[in-house]
């Protein structure tokens, strides 16, 4: 019977390592101008259904304020995001996605989505099915 340990340790390589593959594809033509990080604040804030305070962004990511001001400063740089004063709040900033940040996050979601369907392709609609059934027993908390 196989150790669970090792188990572990084995299905966490292969995660790690098609992640990565996944991550590095997605990013082709974009160079690495936009990072893991900086696509989780474009998909945080496209899901968003409002504009959303630095704070609460830091929030919702996981992460202490100062990252996510880092994390909006370089977007924010390229374009990609802006910011504007809360009304509400005078002290408080709000962050949104520009026209040229929805269309960077379209085509690496596009991306994303191609390299997956790649790998994909190499087990049949059973596997995939199972693969899928695992993997959201994995991902409930």
């Amino acid at each position: 019977m196989p150790d669970p340990e090792d188990a572990a340790e084995q299905i966490a390589g292969l995660m790690d390592g098609i992640v990565r593959r996944q991550r590095r594809a997605s990013r082709e033509g974009f160079g690495e101008s936009v990072t893991h990080g900086q696509f989780r604040v474009l998909r945080t804030l496209d899901r968003a259904d409002r504009l959303l305070r630095l704070s609460e962004l830091a929030a919702q990511l996981g992460i202490v304020p100062r990252s996510a001001t880092s994390v909006v400063d370089d977007l924010e740089a390229a374009g990609l995001v802006a910011r504007q004063p809360d009304p509400h709040d005078r002290r408080a900033t709000l962050v949104y996605l520009t026209p040229d940040g929805l269309k960077v996050l379209a085509t690496l979601r596009e991306k994303r989505r191609d390299v997956m369907v790649s790998q994909l392709a190499r087990l049949t609609a059973a596997e995939q099915q199972t693969l899928a059934a695992l993997l959201q027993r994995l991902a409930e908390e």
